[in-house]
């Protein structure tokens, strides 16, 4: 049988991330291309005890049909905590322009799919910086939007770059950045670039999508107010999740946007998936107000500062000077970049020779057809012992590229 695929599908590429997550390993070979949640993060004991009497309780509810908007009490929860945390919730009732809505999404995933396909038609554009979320690219391409990249700079998007690019992009209807702990580069955008972002945006009427799955994990550095906080006027749409706090396999996100945006995602995600487990809903309410979350989420932050600090220094030991990492405040992800001159390509497949999995700085690219002479490395999964034999795996791999 010969099938016709739909021109939205039929080059659609899987994820290189869960491709290489899908490729057989042995005992020998160390991953650095994951980007999940070390299991020691996962709260398992409290978990299995609101579990249980979830079921022993409140099962009809728990395994029934449920709303789209998401369980009443998780909503009103994290609304709450964004609103203290992050500054993030408008209310006309406060005396604010309009009124914030949030929403449960079958993980940030979810979420980032959902505002593409409220905004945009195909054929039209989403600006991203470059590198960026492979998900989030593979959501607007399956869309039949067509992605366009900013540089991503030390400290955030080129703003110069990214005003020209809306200019010479008329079809432009949403800008995706990650500023805290971006993936893949792990670099934080600085304040007055994010206030300078948000103008930019206002100038030009496009929406913004302001992506902080990890925001949540800064572990050294001083807070920076996200880009949604600032948002007077309903330009800003906020997604993050309960991936990296508690669970990546609950699959539990969520969305804070302006009320009319927000009621055109509910309708889109109707005839996706009717609504996000409700089981794991409930659970995730129940751990905010029964347990203690900022001392759970204290002890991540503790754990991955003490892995991120390992890997830097193993990578300041055994790579050669002129090979340059960034040195993230919080997140997941190290972006390491090689000389010009290098061969990337030739350097990856020899880092998997000596059975070390990394991801391809190009896989980030929006622009499928340039390359890239960085990858992306990941220090929450991997062991201690991992990090120190992986890393100096590909240092040896680089002292004989470079000289």
């Amino acid at each position: 049988m010969n099938y016709t695929f739909s021109n939205k599908i039929a080059n659609l590429k899987p994820s290189a991330i869960r491709e290489i997550l899908k490729a057989p390993v042995d005992a020998e070979t160390i991953s650095f291309a994951a980007g999940n949640p070390s299991p020691e993060s996962f709260p398992v004991d409290e978990l299995a005890r609101i579990a249980a009497d979830i079921f022993a309780n409140t099962s009809t509810p728990a395994l029934q049909y449920s709303v789209t908007d998401g369980y009443d009490p998780l909503r009103r929860a994290v609304a709450e905590r964004q609103k203290a945390v992050f500054g993030i919730g408008r209310s006309k009732a406060e005396g604010d322009a309009y009124d914030d809505t949030t929403i449960i999404v079958s993980g940030g995933q979810q979420g980032i799919e959902l505002a593409c396909k409220v905004f945009c038609n195909e054929g039209d554009t989403v600006i991203c910086e470059t590198p960026t979320f492979i998900g989030g690219l593979n959501s607007f391409r399956s869309l039949g939007v067509n992605t366009v990249g900013v540089p991503l700079l030390d400290d955030g998007i080129d703003t110069d770059a990214l005003e020209q690019t809306i200019i010479d992009n008329p079809r432009a209807k949403l800008l995706y950045i990650i500023p805290t702990f971006q993936n893949p580069a792990g670099s934080t955008t600085s304040y007055e670039k994010r206030v300078k972002i948000y103008e930019i945006a206002k100038k030009h009427g496009i929406m913004i999508l302001e992506d902080n799955p990890y925001g949540e994990l800064r572990f050294r550095g001083e807070e920076i107010p996200t880009i949604k906080s600032m948002d007077t006027e309903g330009f800003v749409i906020y997604c993050s999740s309960f991936s990296k706090i508690l669970s990546a396999g609950m699959r539990v996100g969520f969305v804070v946007a302006p009320d009319e945006v927000a009621s055109k995602m509910v309708v889109a995600k109707q005839s996706e998936d009717v609504h996000t487990n409700i089981f794991f809903q409930m659970l995730c309410y129940r751990f905010m107000t029964e347990c203690d979350l900022d001392g759970h989420i204290q002890k991540i932050r503790d754990l991955y500062r003490r892995k991120c600090d390992l890997m830097l220094d193993c990578l300041a030991r055994e790579l050669p000077e002129s090979i340059k990492f960034t040195r993230p405040d919080g997140g997941l992800f190290i972006w390491v970049t090689l000389p010009d001159g290098v061969d990337a390509t030739a350097f990856l497949k020899e880092c998997v020779a000596a059975k070390v999995m990394l991801v391809p700085g190009a896989t980030f690219n929006a622009d499928t057809t340039q390359g890239s002479q960085s990858f992306r490395l990941n220090y929450s999964t991997p062991s201690d012992e991992q990090i120190v034999e992986g890393i100096a795996r590909v240092g040896a791999v680089a002292r004989r590229f470079v000289k």
